[in-house]
């Protein structure tokens, strides 16, 4: 990493890293959607199930779409810009530049929306575990549904400073026969060339005579969108460890009371359903740290891009762009593992959604696909997802 230390602080320069990453980026991204995809679609298939219902469950499925959205916006945009090698003049046309217009946009207000369900889902757990007698009200499926859609109505709203800082502006380019820029070859080059218009998603003239506009679109990205859930959610995450820690305290007590069978029957009911609900805060604490993890870094580039200048971010914020685009991508895209692997309830439901049983009949020695109508003699109990 390199640094120019003739400005007043100093500036990396990245420009290596992100042309031997952009070869990269295409594939890796593109395999991430493609996953994704699908597994939020399983998400919204398998949360929305009957049994599934819960308030929790609700806004993992508001979540899952929003993560979906992003996920299938930036398909197009990989496959184009990264994949689909073609000429300038092919490559920058009138079409596709709204269309990228349209991604930066409607990106980010996705991935807004991801973040603001991500803090409800925070204080929502947070209310069940530590205020259990409010929950019911405070929490309640009413609450839950309005609290969502303020949340797709008002991150629109708040996305407002990147809507009026951003536009298609054209440009006049010298193009060979094959539509490939001459700019920096050899001025004895002799072929034909066109001056040929194309088409790029830049500041908007207001945005470039106002420093102020460009300042209030960073600290609205890499503050209010950023930093400020992500000192939200910490705090709340720290909140719930230390409910926990209560609760262990709390149940390793009452082993060590001796009390009458039947009575001793209903402590371990009790100690059993904490521990579930246990369980479940602990995986939620996991989404929140993975959440953390993607978004704070980019926070703090955003963050520095304002109080640095034009020219930290053109060395090092865009060069960081695609592994930006990458956390986002991931963290979108992962929910799907984390429910599977630390919810027994999830699990249950998948199989019961997708899955069929085998059985081994005696005088048959091979396995024969058979339908499991539901006649298996099982309790099934209105559960939420992050029941192990």
């Amino acid at each position: 990493m390199d640094f120019n230390a003739s400005s007043d602080y100093y500036v990396c320069d990245l420009s290596s890293f992100h042309s031997y990453y952009s070869q990269l980026h295409g594939w890796i991204s593109l395999l991430v959607c493609i996953f994704g995809s699908i597994a939020n679609v399983l998400n919204i298939l398998v949360l929305t199930r009957r049994e599934m219902r819960s308030p929790t469950n609700i806004i993992l499925t508001g979540l899952a779409i929003a993560d979906l959205l992003v996920m299938i916006d930036y398909i197009p945009y990989v496959i184009h810009f990264y994949l689909y090698r073609r000429s300038r003049r092919d490559t920058f046309t009138y079409g596709w530049t709204i269309f990228v217009l349209f991604h930066s946009n409607f990106a980010q207000v996705c991935h807004t929306i991801s973040i603001c369900l991500t803090l409800i889902l925070a204080v929502w757990r947070y209310v069940a575990v530590a205020r259990p007698q409010q929950n019911r009200e405070w929490c309640s499926y009413r609450r839950t549904i309005l609290a969502i859609l303020i949340a797709y109505v008002f991150c629109p709203v708040l996305c407002i400073p990147v809507y009026i800082t951003t536009e298609m502006r054209e440009q006049v380019e010298i193009l060979d026969s094959n539509g490939m820029s001459i700019k920096g070859r050899n001025e004895s080059f002799i072929g034909n060339t066109t001056n040929t218009t194309l088409y790029f998603v830049q500041l908007t003239e207001m945005a470039e005579n106002h420093a102020i506009l460009k300042q209030l679109n960073f600290w609205v990205y890499s503050v209010v969108i950023k930093l400020f859930p992500c000192v939200i959610l910490t705090i709340v995450s720290l909140k719930l460890l230390q409910v926990l820690l209560e609760a262990k305290r709390r149940r390793h007590k009452l082993t060590n009371i001796q009390e009458q069978h039947t009575k001793k029957r209903k402590s371990y009911q009790r100690a059993d359903k904490e521990r579930q609900t246990d369980r479940t805060t602990i995986m939620l604490l996991v989404v929140l740290l993975l959440f953390l993890l993607t978004e704070l870094p980019q926070g703090i580039l955003g963050l520095f891009s304002v109080l640095l200048g034009q020219e930290f971010f053109l060395s090092c914020y865009l060069m960081l762009g695609d592994i930006i685009d990458m956390l986002t991508l991931v963290n979108s895209a992962i929910n799907f593992i984390l429910y599977c692997t630390m919810s027994r309830q999830f699990r249950k439901t998948f199989k019961k959604l997708f899955c069929k049983s085998w059985k081994i009949p005696r005088n048959i020695g091979k396995h024969i696909c058979m339908e499991n109508n539901g006649n298996t003699g099982t309790n099934h109990t209105v559960t939420q997802v992050t029941q192990v």
